[in-house]
């Protein structure tokens, strides 16, 4: 399951199948492998927040879907008028098209991660060395 090994669901697995992936691949495309492994961490660093997070985390583009109504109308509509008439139109697609939108799981958790509490492999970690000194 190449594709399937990333998904997320376990975090040993899914860095066993980054270097598989960099070791099939890269006799074929060395250069691409050779950013894919320079930028290993940053690829994989949605393993540092809440496992509930991890499917919008890894989305590839959430914004396209949001504006694809709003540059379909602009689009149809060209000569809508004053600038003010268009961003009213706008508003109202994007208010409309609201409705529609999930809620990310994990809401709760929102405030751990703003709040920089530290996550590994989707659980929060609890630091217990800070408490034993103490």
């Amino acid at each position: 399951r190449p594709a399937g090994d990333l998904d997320g669901r376990d975090p040993p697995v899914g860095h066993q199948a980054f270097e598989r992936t960099l070791k099939r691949f890269e006799a074929k495309y060395p250069k691409a492998m050779a950013c894919l492994a320079k930028d290993r961490e940053t690829l994989l660093a949605f393993y540092d927040y809440p496992a509930e997070h991890w499917v919008h985390i890894r989305t590839t583009n959430p914004i396209e879907s949001t504006f694809a109504t709003v540059r379909l109308r602009t689009n149809r509509t060209r000569n809508c008028g004053a600038r003010e008439t268009t961003l009213a139109m706008v508003f109202k697609l994007l208010q409309s098209a609201q409705k529609n939108w999930r809620r990310i799981k994990g809401f709760g958790k929102l405030e751990l991660v703003v709040n920089n509490v530290p996550f590994r492999d989707g659980e929060q970690v609890n630091d217990q060395s800070d408490r034993i000194a103490a």
